[in-house]
């Protein structure tokens, strides 16, 4: 039975530069009971195309043509888009709703999540606010939220992510919608939290029948939960069809690329194969939305695991370059206007490894397992508790202000978010520069300034990006800056925290495949933290699994993941989605 029929739609949104066609012409239906995934990078459309729906498209956009046929079951269809805006918010939130990507910015910080879902149930359903408050608790309970009457009375920020993302659904489903839009409900969670939203989801809609419009870049999670899905690229649909059938046969080289550039852990490439090696963009091409497929891939081989042993004995004949000795990180927990102390949080208790010149070390584990305390105390942004962390044979902990800024030309940090670790207010070319002037290197700001060229066109930028400023960038584009800023002062050990989750999964593989080139070109070291192990394998030679402040498991790579010891890194692995 048809639940939603999008037929032909259009939405345009008018700027300086003209007209942008962020929704071009899209056609497809949604059945009930049935989830159809709209899958595709950023700017392709898939949330302009949801808050079409909804008919929550900001200004300057406008929905140019197309129908938009609700069928609500026990009335005649109606096309929404013919509707007055009275009678679009009785369909709004009742009949059709949303689960927006990012819960804390979805979610008001200054009310309690209780009083957030109350006031859906009061303004739609006419109840009162003691039966408003009951049905409440009893959704928190069906979305397996913990203490749900503590969560009643606790705000966004007192949350942890999933337990946000559940409060979303809470409130999407308080009405039992006959549609349910999740706009990537999942794309900022750990793959654990991952699988258990999805679960979430898929049994939500066995007991309420309700139709999912389920969007993400990731097709990996859409072959988790969809029933069919619809590629998007550039605004258009450009292929379509049941989801086994799509992923086990694409014919379109652009789907063909999404699927080949994730990692996958059963295999070990050198190199991950990105969607520019499936089809060609050229100026004239890309104005008309037309691809031309790339013949003769040649990448995506795999590393023989011969040649991975030799690698491994190389390495570690080697000093270890780093060498950590039962490192403690604690915090306090306080309460009151005095602060008491009533507890402490052992973010990274008792941890013991050592890194070799020339290594990648993966380190994973999910949030609040410790893993970016750590990289922060190795550059004493973080007070240590106890332990020593030796590097280069220098003690880390000991060591003098001096010493310490050479320490942090020695060692730099790439961070999870591009955006809020540039400044908005200087140019690329000066966030890149910034470094060098700090640490005296090169005799002249000309000097600096070349060197800067050299490295924004290293990391795949062109000499125009110099001037630009944060905002004028790509997420992509953004990290790649980040990763220039980080080789600026020539350093020998980077920390890359989670510098690859917040981006699309073709953007991911080129950002990856740039981390190992460099690394081959300048003999980095790295430690590699993430909560995704199958980039995690991708990446390193040694992986360490983090739980509660614990090194739980390490070892080699493959033999980690193929015999895992410990059940949390079992459950890691099961968690992984795949096609």
């Amino acid at each position: 039975m048809t639940l939603l029929e999008v037929n032909r739609l259009t939405t345009e949104f008018v700027t300086e530069n003209g007209i942008i066609r962020a929704v071009d012409d899209i056609s497809f239906t949604v059945g009930k009971g049935e989830t159809l995934g709209l899958v595709g990078e950023s700017a392709s459309g898939k949330s302009v195309t949801a808050l079409s729906v909804m008919r929550l498209v900001p200004v300057p956009g406008r929905i140019a043509q197309g129908e938009i046929i609700f069928h609500p079951g026990d009335a005649s269809p109606v096309d929404l888009l013919r509707l007055p805006e009275k009678e679009m918010r009785h369909y709004r939130g009742k009949h059709i709703s949303m689960i927006f990507q990012e819960p804390m910015t979805s979610l008001n910080p200054v009310h309690t999540c209780g009083r957030q879902v109350t006031e859906v149930l009061l303004l739609h359903e006419g109840i009162t606010r003691r039966e408003a408050r009951t049905r409440t608790l009893d959704f928190f309970r069906e979305v397996q939220l913990p203490r749900p009457e503590d969560i009643f009375d606790a705000y966004p920020h007192q949350l942890s992510g999933g337990q946000k993302q559940r409060v979303m659904i809470a409130m999407a489903m308080s009405c039992s919608p006959s549609l349910l839009i999740a706009d990537e409900p999942t794309t900022a969670l750990d793959v654990t939290v991952q699988k258990t939203i999805l679960e979430l989801m898929k049994r939500l809609q066995q007991k309420y029948g309700m139709g999912i419009i389920f969007i993400s870049h990731d097709l990996g999670v859409v072959a988790e939960i969809a029933d069919r899905a619809v590629v998007m690229h550039r605004g258009k649909a450009v292929e379509s069809g049941p989801v086994r059938k799509l992923f086990t046969g694409p014919q379109h080289p652009y789907t063909k690329g999404l699927i080949a550039c994730r990692p996958t852990p059963h295999r070990r490439l050198s190199v991950l194969p990105t969607v520019n090696d499936f089809m060609q963009m050229t100026k004239d091409n890309e104005d008309k939305n037309q691809y031309i497929p790339v013949a003769n891939i040649a990448v995506g081989k795999e590393v023989p695991a011969e040649e991975r042993r030799r690698h491994h004995e190389r390495l570690y004949r080697e000093k270890p370059l780093l060498e950590l000795h039962h490192l403690r990180t604690y915090y306090p927990v306080t309460e009151g206007l005095v602060k008491k102390r009533k507890g402490i949080i052992k973010a990274v208790d008792d941890v013991s490894f050592d890194v070799y010149p020339g290594e990648t070390l993966g380190l994973v584990g999910e949030s609040g397992c410790g893993k970016t305390t750590l990289g922060r105390t190795l550059l004493r942004l973080t007070g240590v508790t106890g332990g020593e962390a030796f590097y280069d044979g220098k003690n880390i902990f000991s060591l003098s202000p001096g010493d310490l800024r050479m320490l942090r030309k020695e060692i730099q940090i790439i961070f999870q978010d591009p955006y809020s670790s540039l400044n908005p207010r200087i140019t690329a070319g000066k966030a890149v520069t910034e470094p060098m002037k700090t640490h005296r290197l090169y005799a002249s700001d000309r000097n600096r300034k070349k060197k800067a060229l050299e490295l924004l066109e290293k990391v795949g930028l062109e000499e125009s990006h110099f001037d630009r400023y944060p905002h004028e960038f790509s997420g992509g584009q953004r990290q790649r800056i980040c990763i220039a800023r980080a080789l600026a002062v020539n350093p020998k050990f980077i920390i890359c925290d989670e510098s690859v989750s917040a981006l699309d999964v073709s953007i991911q593989a080129q950002v990856l495949n740039l981390l190992n080139s460099l690394k081959k070109e300048f003999g980095f070291t790295y430690i590699f933290i993430s909560h995704d192990l199958s980039v995690v394998k991708f990446m390193s030679d040694r992986i360490a699994v983090m739980k509660e402040g614990k090194i739980v498991e390490i070892g080699e790579a493959d033999a980690l993941y193929q015999n895992p010891s410990s059940e949390y890194t079992k459950r890691l692995i099961e968690a992984i989605p795949g096609y």
